[in-house]
């Protein structure tokens, strides 16, 4: 049998955070905003933690996604897709997440990675991601899964349970997540500007 390599999923060692006060404080979030995607763009909700400061504009249209590579047909051609972002310049909390427990996990996040976007991210029921790769490494915590989740690396297949634990992904290496459920599957998903996996 062959061994499966798990080199590209980073579980942060004692670092685990209070699910069930994310989860409170998430449904406190969700009374008050929806998540968003791009025009046009099906099977992608995120709601943004963080910003740059005072610019609305920087969480709105094309800036929730943001730019990725794929190979969308049979030609195997790789393609650029989206619009660049400038990660570094997201500094500044989105005013509704001041006062919940999101807050305390960003700045906890903060003080020990250089991040950039920090989003909420939704993959909908019996949906998946595109096959792509990203800039640079996502950091997760899952909030809401089930075991029909999971994210591919390259061949490799993981379940990431919510348990509070942080796993750094090597989103630089094709990828794509799914959710085979029948339940939304809710991460708080971070870019990591300092690659581990380098």
């Amino acid at each position: 049998m062959a061994h499966l390599n798990f080199s590209d999923f980073y579980q942060v060692p004692d670092l685990k955070f209070n699910i069930q006060k994310m989860r409170s404080d998430l449904d406190k979030i969700l009374q008050k905003k929806g998540f968003k995607s791009p025009k046009g763009v099906t099977n992608f909700g995120a709601i943004s933690l963080n910003q740059i400061p005072n610019d609305d504009s920087s969480i709105a249209g094309n800036n929730i996604r943001g730019i990725y590579w794929t190979i969308p047909d049979e030609k195997g051609k790789e393609v650029v897709r989206d619009v660049p972002i400038d990660e570094s310049k997201y500094t500044q909390i989105v005013p509704e997440f001041k006062n919940t427990y999101f807050n305390e996990v960003y700045e906890t996040l903060k003080k020990k990675f250089k991040l950039g976007r920090v989003r909420l991210l939704l993959k909908e029921p019996r949906s998946t991601l595109s096959w792509h790769k990203d800039p640079e490494p996502r950091l997760h915590i899952p909030i809401i899964t089930n075991l029909g989740c999971s994210m591919v690396i390259e061949n490799i297949a993981k379940h990431l349970p919510a348990d509070g634990h942080v796993t750094i992904t090597n989103n630089t290496k094709y990828h794509n997540f799914f959710n085979g459920g029948e339940q939304a599957r809710v991460h708080l998903v971070a870019c990591v500007l300092e690659n581990p996996f380098k």
